[in-house]
């Protein structure tokens, strides 16, 4: 009987690319769910790298330090988040339509993983408390604000927004999808009951206005 043969040394160095990505996306995951729950300063390289499995040294393989690792997980959240709401707005018609598609898709998103908002709301309090990270962040913030312009040009071109009232359904726009990530999104059913208000509202379906009352332009 052949002697058994010794098994292949393990390689030094770097790990495979695709144990690198696989490892680089739990890091993500689970930062994102600690930050959400605990905010910026309660976490720690340390604790992180715990929860994911790694020593403290091999978490700075792929994050330098805390703040790149909050950035990057805000890169990855807002990549995926608004990488969906473009495809569900680019899939329906006029504003009313995109609208309702991405308020949709922000309740799927919601209920599929509850962290992705709880992150964002967590993001507005930190980025008060450090300057480093809204220095950090503000590019992020510009180009969410293009998604809220784009939406809103669509409705100006479909004669739905008056171009008057433009820069007024920018903040409307704005201020509702904060408003369901930071006020309803730990409670699924109140985030149903507000989409389907918001719907409502935006087909003029919510509220009557009493005959008689004069409307402020």
């Amino acid at each position: 009987m052949a002697p058994r043969q010794a098994p292949p040394p393990k390689r030094l160095g770097r790990p495979p690319a695709t144990d690198s990505a696989e490892t680089r996306r739990r890091i993500l995951d689970i930062a994102r769910a600690s930050f959400a729950t605990a905010g910026y300063d309660l976490v720690t390289n340390r604790t992180l790298a715990a929860e994911v499995g790694l020593t403290a040294g091999a978490l700075y393989h792929y994050f330098g330090s805390k703040l790149d690792l909050y950035v990057a997980v805000h890169e990855d959240l807002q990549q995926r988040v608004y990488g969906r709401f473009n495809v569900a707005a680019d899939g329906a018609d006029g504003f009313v339509g995109k609208f309702e598609a991405v308020l949709d898709t922000a309740r799927r998103m919601n209920d599929e993983d509850p962290t992705l908002a709880a992150f964002l709301g967590a993001v507005r309090s930190d980025m008060r408390r450090h300057p480093e990270i809204h220095e950090q962040l503000r590019e992020h913030s510009d180009r969410r604000d293009e998604f809220f312009v784009r939406l809103v040009d669509a409705g100006v071109a479909s004669g739905e927004v008056a171009k008057r009232h433009r820069s007024l359904v920018i903040e409307f726009v704005a201020m509702v999808l904060v408003g369901l990530t930071d006020g309803v999104s730990d409670n699924p059913h109140r985030h149903e009951q507000a989409t389907a208000a918001i719907k409502l509202a935006l087909r003029g379906e919510l509220i009557s206005t009493p005959k008689g009352r004069r409307t402020t332009n």
